[in-house]
């Protein structure tokens, strides 16, 4: 029988937590689970073994623990079965060998639990009274917020560098001017913004025994110009210069494979390769664990479980996919001996790494049976999976080095290039990185200058983060686990703390105001360093049988003194203002950043003796209220382009004495009024004042009370005439809301639920 999830925890409403006796959880069933936990009940009671299948990690064993305790099934009769994928032999081997519940285990995911509701719980009012309503914090999440804005404030404190690059192309073909030629193929590319790609750069050169080389060394000096007239002079000299090679060196070196996928590699690979989100790879893989209908085949897991952090393969797997690489790649594919890769310390050797749970199932021999996600997924894990037992690829990487004798000195390019003499691993795992082939030369050869240039160039700031290098940054500095990372992102993001722009996520003020606020009066909580130790000290409960209630202690000292220093002295955001390089156009005094409801502001410094405002992008730049070409329907002015809560509007230029305003679409045209209301000339059956009246939403018509806010009824549309119906018979409007339900035969959702329950009780 399936529990379907946790089938306990801690309940929604109060922190249940007694911090004075031992921070002794308060479990209650989960809601919605009381069906499933009475049906389980009343089997174990026929029962007299109890197993445990739930998943094999923290929270796998947590659930298996919270089920025993409601079971109530004697302790000696009570089995722990573990298993890493869902296949008939990895299922019947788990049940020959049943174990026993991991106490330990289960009290690093209690501590966890624990740990986090204290934080969430009591921080998070805190934020509702001094920031906004529906704000939260949390351990791992506020910190994770804290690195988004840190990154957003080193891009906007950068300042870019100029530098100067003077690369050439040259070929080895000295009788033949390409110069012409090399112009108009750079200049006729179809699109002028991305201009020509490196391959058919590349195949040009290919084509014409060409190749790119770059200016690395002047006279015995490093050649680094940061500002035009020295780059100019070079250039200059350069230009009358004759070129030959100076040396060359070719080497073979060899390519490793990546090891395979854990929970972390998985999901940036996912981002990287496939455009998948966290949450959407998780999603995705949970399905191909627990199985797929393969017609003929039957249900199959088709991975083994998702949440990992260790590269472990068993000697069965590496011996299937031995076999594979042998029979269907060729022999040479295989290295003498098995790849054996180490895992990041810390990560639980007994669990395996994410693999196919049978690498003969090839993704095209099982692509009809998958959607579109499941497939590409599957395709990747497979991949990586079948790569990492395959023999390194072998590269020659040829080194040139170009000289030319100037007014200044001797001058001395660089270029390299690659031949794959062996694609090994790559034929199954590509590799991303292009390079050019060099055409055959050897020293003292003379070369001719195709192009030359002096090019001006600026520094570039940090890159923003993407949901792949969060997750990246994320584990590299131990905050939360693989597990947590894709709920950590969803979070952030539905708190509106960042937001994901073009992929990449940035900072909103309301994530910039509450990290701020955090780092001010809770600085151990958002310490990045301090929240590794947390989780170094939650792993040590598992792994080393420390005491979990002396971990929470270590915390909860520093915690409380930091929260109630909080109560009594944070101040409210809306109370604290910031300067502004702006001065107000209506008083002539300094404006200032405030914040309110929908993020920061521009206002001035003499409210409210002057109450000018207006809003500000990203960067705290004014945005200037712009004229459309549009008149007030209502008093006939000009209409003024404004940006609110919702996005741009228009609103009347004669505001306050005329508040017409217009909604724009994401085109910036004016969303046509929606119609008014059909009357129908029914009364409600609730108010007995107001009469119902057809509505328009996005799912379609449907009855509402004309009263409305005040009388908040809906009838569906269906209804309309039986309505009309009992209306010519007299029956229509009944005296009670019961009666009115009984002649339409429709009950509330909340007569449902009320009726439920007292079934449920009964």
């Amino acid at each position: 029988m399936a529990s379907m999830g946790h089938v306990r925890d801690l309940p929604s409403k109060g922190l249940s937590v007694d911090i004075e006796d031992g921070f002794e959880p308060t479990y209650e069933i989960t809601p919605g689970k009381k069906r499933t936990v009475n049906s389980l009940k009343a089997a174990a009671k026929k029962c007299d073994r109890l197993f445990l299948a739930t998943d094999l990690d923290r929270e796998g064993e947590a659930i298996a623990w919270h089920l025993a305790q409601i079971l109530n099934i004697p302790e000696q009769k009570t089995y722990r079965v573990v298993f890493n994928s869902i296949t008939k032999n990895a299922i019947q081997q788990a049940f020959s060998k049943p174990g026993k519940l991991d106490i330990h285990r289960v009290m690093a995911q209690q501590a966890r639990r624990v740990l986090d509701r204290i934080v969430g719980y009591q921080i998070s009012p805190l934020l509702w009274k001094k920031v906004a309503r529906g704000l939260s914090a949390g351990r791992v999440q506020s910190v994770a917020v804290r690195m988004i804005v840190e990154k957003e404030r080193q891009i906007r404190a950068f300042v870019p560098q100029e530098y100067w690059l003077i690369p050439a192309v040259f070929t080895t073909e000295t009788n033949t001017d390409y110069s012409p030629d090399w112009k108009r193929f750079i200049e006729s590319a179809p699109d002028k913004k991305k201009g020509r790609s490196l391959s058919e750069q590349y195949q040009w050169l290919a084509e014409h025994k060409a190749f790119k080389a770059e200016l690395h060394q002047v006279d015995g000096q490093k050649f680094h110009a940061d500002h035009q007239d020295k780059a100019e002079r070079i250039f200059k000299a350069l230009q009358t210069a004759s070129f030959f090679v100076k040396d060359v060196t070719t080497k073979r070196i060899s390519s490793r494979p990546s090891p395979p996928f854990i929970t972390s590699t998985l999901q940036q690979a996912a981002a990287n390769r496939l455009g998948f989100s966290a949450n959407r790879t998780m999603r995705t893989a949970q399905q191909l664990y627990e199985g797929i209908d393969l017609g003929s085949m039957g249900a199959l897991g088709l991975i083994t479980y998702m949440r990992t952090d260790s590269t472990f393969l068993s000697s069965e797997a590496i011996s299937s996919v031995r076999s594979y690489i042998e029979h269907n790649i060729g022999h040479t594919y295989i290295p003498n001996k098995p790849n054996f890769y180490a895992s990041a310390k810390g990560a639980q050797e007994a669990h395996e790494a994410i693999r196919p749970t049978d690498p003969d199932l090839t993704p095209k021999q099982i692509s009809q049976f998958l959607t579109d996600d499941q497939s590409k997924l599957y395709d990747l894990i497979w991949r990586r999976f079948v790569a990492c037992q395959m023999s390194p690829a072998q590269w020659d990487t040829t080194s040139v080095e170009i000289a030319a004798e100037t007014s200044l000195g001797t001058c001395f390019y660089r270029t390299t290039g690659r031949v794959l003499v062996f694609d090994g691993f790559t034929r199954i795992w590509p590799t991303s990185g292009e390079s050019p082939d060099l055409p055959p030369m050897k020293v003292g050869d003379r070369l001719g200058v195709i192009d030359l240039q002096a090019e001006q160039h600026s520094t570039k700031p940090p890159a923003r983060y993407t949901e792949a290098s969060l997750v990246k940054a994320l584990e590299k500095e131990g905050i939360g686990r693989p597990s947590t990372y894709a709920s950590i992102i969803t979070t952030i993001l539905d708190r509106s703390y960042v937001e994901k722009i073009d992929r990449k996520f940035h900072a909103t003020d309301i994530g910039e105001v509450v990290t701020d606020k955090l780092c001010e009066f809770f600085p151990r909580v958002m310490d990045i360093a301090f929240t590794r130790h947390m989780e170094s000290q939650l792993d040590k409960i598992e792994e080393q049988h420390l005491e979990w209630v002396n971990v929470l202690q270590e915390f909860y000292g520093p915690f409380k003194v930091n929260l109630d220093k909080a109560t009594e002295e944070m101040r409210h955001a809306k109370a604290e203002t910031q300067p502004s390089d702006y001065t107000c156009p209506e008083c002539g005094e300094s404006m200032v950043y405030r914040f309110g409801k929908n993020g920061r502001f521009l206002s001035c410094s003499a409210y409210p003796n002057c109450k000018f405002a207006c809003p500000c992008d990203r960067d705290g730049k004014m945005i200037e209220e712009q004229p459309s070409e549009h008149a007030c329907p209502n008093c006939g002015k000009p209409m003024i382009r404004k940006t609110g809560r919702f996005g741009e509007f228009l609103g009347c230029s004669d505001y306050p004495n005329c508040k017409t305003i217009q909604k724009l679409d994401k085109q910036g045209n004016i969303v046509p009024p929606k119609p008014p209301a059909e009357p129908t000339g029914i009364p409600c059956y609730k108010c007995k004042k107001g009469e119902l009246v057809i509505r328009q939403s996005k799912r379609g018509p449907f009855l509402g009370c004309n009263k409305f806010p005040r009388c908040r009824t809906i009838v569906s549309m269906k209804q309309l005439d039986r309505l009309r119906s009992l209306q010519q018979e007299g029956r229509w409007p009944p005296e009670t809301p019961e009666q009115a339900r009984e002649l339409l035969g429709s009950e509330s959702k909340k007569t449902k639920k009320t009726k439920a329950k007292k079934k449920e009780k009964q």
